[in-house]
């Protein structure tokens, strides 16, 4: 996109009104940041006071990343034809109400609806943050503002797993762990009330048409996928499962060939496969897509390890987690600001391995102290590991941008970050196989702790054998990108630049 409609009278650098708009939908991207990684410290507490099954704790993670994967560059679209004031404050409105339906759920089944609920209305939300930004804010006032939004960004990490142990820890009115759902409440609605008044209507002038069937189709193949994978040791692995993930490639392969199609007749299709032909693109896609699975793994099978394998509480878990937020942040500074403009891709491939690095010296620290280990034993590993991810997670999305046509930057931009969520839900389905997978069914109480220190072991295993794949991808991103321009016309292309820092 060249362009936003913003009604207003004055010049919007003028408009001191800009600034109250950026305090609310940064604190509602705050709110959606926190909410990510606040339930995971929460689940052991929901496995224990409300009986939820290991697939049930899965789908109350993936069901989220799921729904807000596939709604992503749908909400953005949403935004560009109906107004992105009006899907924002929609996403923030139906987000605050799955919330509350998250707090009052009376079983984990209607949990995990609601946790889905809350992944697709994030993904209305979502997706208008930096396309208000980008509507609101002169060009010469947004790298101050995208700085702001990356602060954001790392204090939701810190924040998150603390915030969460805290209120469950604290065990609020008896509540347990459902404040971490009912917290959204308050700021949910204030964001709605004070949105309405403060933030001001844009649109696209040429707002792509939406694919529905496109969204329908990677939707349905992902479940085809997925389900069998979160529910198929629970239920002996039987047939219709290995049936369906066989067919999701068949679904998945529908729609490539139907997004061809869609392209000839009217050029706006989910997924711009033109772009797939940039091989720094391709590699990307690739890198974003196994590295979303490797987090995904890594943060559910650590959380349950520590809580339920070790036996900690949600606080000491949410404390032991710091130095590792604290790591990827400060690597994710320097990655973007100083090493990567010098350095380049060895930044990133660096990074692989540094975070490669970290799980090994994890692995073996658990089975070198074994239920014996302290948090203080643990801050080595995870050091490393978050120096490594900040030194990837910022700067690869610009690095895979920079030799996209600027044409397709924003549609390229969401379909980075779409990806990534996919891999993520993967990632959380696959932890059924790499670590409950390796696990006897029934255990005893003395069984439960050295069953969850092998699993954990084994799971880390496949991440660091996935950060060793990602790192030889990387060969084929370009050894010098070249980001500001295309990041600027990501910012551009409205469509979907939300999700340049989103994702």
């Amino acid at each position: 996109m060249t362009s936003t409609e913003t009604p207003t009278d004055l010049p919007v650098a003028a408009d001191r009104r800009r600034w109250f708009a950026l305090a609310i939908v940064m604190t509602a991207a705050f709110m959606d940041l926190v909410d990510v990684t606040i339930v995971n410290v929460a689940l052991p507490s929901i496995e224990r006071e409300d009986g939820a099954s290991f697939s049930q704790i899965q789908w109350i993670t993936a069901g989220y990343a799921l729904a807000f994967a596939a709604g992503l560059i749908t909400g953005g679209r949403l935004g560009d034809i109906h107004g992105r004031k009006r899907l924002f404050l929609l996403g923030v409105g139906g987000f605050t109400l799955a919330s509350a339906l998250c707090g009052f759920a009376a079983n984990p089944e209607m949990l995990v609806a609601s946790r889905i609920l809350q992944g697709g209305m994030a993904a209305m939300m979502v997706p208008q943050v930096l396309s208000i930004v980008h509507a609101t804010f002169p060009a010469h006032e947004r790298g101050k503002v995208f700085g702001l939004f990356g602060a954001v960004v790392g204090l939701g990490a810190v924040t998150g797993p603390l915030l969460g142990a805290l209120l469950t820890e604290w065990d609020l009115f008896g509540l347990g762990w459902r404040p971490i759902f009912l917290i959204n409440l308050p700021v949910g609605i204030a964001a709605l009330i004070l949105g309405r008044r403060f933030i001001t209507e844009s649109k696209a002038p040429k707002a792509m048409k939406l694919d529905l069937v496109g969204v329908a189709l990677v939707t349905l193949g992902l479940l085809m996928l997925l389900y069998p994978l979160t529910r198929g040791r629970e239920l002996g692995w039987p047939l219709w499962g290995y049936l369906s993930m066989a067919g999701s490639l068949g679904v998945l392969g529908a729609l490539v060939a139907y997004e061809r199609r869609k392209t000839r007749i009217d050029g706006s299709p989910l997924i711009e496969l033109s772009l797939f032909r940039v091989k720094s693109f391709a590699a990307g896609i690739a890198v974003q897509t196994v590295f979303g699975v490797g987090l995904g793994i890594f943060f559910l099978v650590w959380t349950l390890y520590m809580q339920i394998g070790l036996g900690w509480s949600a606080l000491r878990a949410g404390l032991t987690g710091v130095p590792f937020s604290i790591a990827v942040s400060v690597a994710a500074g320097m990655s973007v600001q100083k090493l990567v403009p010098r350095f380049g891709r060895k930044v990133l491939q660096a990074g692989a391995l540094v975070m490669g690095a970290g799980v090994l010296i994890y692995i073996w620290e658990s089975g070198r102290y074994g239920l014996d280990i302290a948090s203080w034993q643990m801050a080595l590993p995870l050091v490393v590991m978050g120096a490594g991810m900040g030194l990837i997670v910022a700067p690869l999305t610009d690095v895979v941008l920079s030799e996209v046509p600027k044409e397709h930057a924003g549609s390229a931009s969401g379909l980075i970050s779409t990806v990534q969520q996919m891999g993520n839900a993967l990632g959380l389905g696959l932890v059924a196989v790499v670590f409950f997978g390796t696990m006897g069914d029934r255990l005893t109480a003395n069984e439960v702790g050295p069953e969850f220190v092998d699993a954990f072991q084994n799971a880390l295993g496949w991440v660091a054998g996935l950060m060793g794949a990602i790192f030889l991808v990387m060969f084929a991103l370009p050894a010098r990108p070249v980001v500001t321009d295309v990041h600027d016309a990501a910012a551009e292309e409205d469509g979907e630049q939300e999700k340049v820092l989103v994702g």
